[in-house]
């Protein structure tokens, strides 16, 4: 099986058989994603959807949020890995985004990582989920599963990755792509024990290939 095969063959069976392919972070609004983004950082999605409601009853928008101090923010979000770094982040970033962006947030990978906690994983999952660009974010998920499928080859680095998924991946399915590879990882392909005998793209995975071979 060539690469383009797997590809083809994998994203043939995520467009079948997950039709829902969206963030399991809790938001209402483009700014309550930025943030519950910046908390997710080696961070699980279940404890930011525990942080954020109280978080966002109170601070809901870049304007309320500007005028909260890291300290205050810190009592919201200290059950989070890195809270204090994560509540300085936050307080700037809502100062610069009411400054610079009249409190809205943009689409431009490049404006968003200019702004205090977001890199280029952040950036990335903003511009894929909130405005549907072709952008893929590798996190931990996306880089064991693409190297596992056979997706991803020697790659050692995360922006390694990104490359070689966008360079197969049609653009219009890189956005639903990012989520089905994260859920993969997240729910059957996990990192211990993945569930290889209820996997259905075992038959076009590398891994599963080498390890059940007759």
């Amino acid at each position: 099986m060539t690469k383009k095969e797997r590809f083809e063959n994998v994203l043939e069976w995520f467009r079948n058989n997950m039709k829902l392919a969206e963030t399991e972070l809790d938001f209402d609004s483009h700014f309550q994603l930025l943030v519950a983004v910046i908390l997710s950082a080696q961070c699980t999605d279940k404890r930011v959807n525990i942080i954020t409601p109280a978080l966002f009853k109170d601070y809901p928008d870049a304007e309320t949020m500007s005028n909260a101090s890291p300290e205050v923010i810190f009592d919201y979000i200290k059950s989070c890995t890195y809270p204090n770094n994560k509540a300085k982040h936050l307080a700037s970033m809502a100062k610069m985004l009411l400054e610079k962006h009249n409190g809205v947030v943009p689409e431009d990978v490049e404006d968003l990582q200019k702004l205090p906690g977001v890199g280029r994983k952040t950036a990335h999952v903003i511009a894929s989920v909130l405005f549907r660009q072709p952008k893929m974010p590798v996190d931990t998920h996306v880089f064991r599963v693409s190297a596992r499928i056979g997706l991803s080859t020697n790659a050692t680095t995360v922006l390694q990755t990104e490359k070689q998924l966008v360079k197969f991946i049609p653009k219009a399915d890189i956005p639903d792509a990012h989520h089905w590879l994260i859920l993969h990882g997240r729910y059957v392909c996990t990192a211990r024990s993945p569930n290889c005998a209820t996997c259905g793209i075992s038959a076009y995975c590398k891994f599963y290939q080498q390890n059940n071979k007759t």
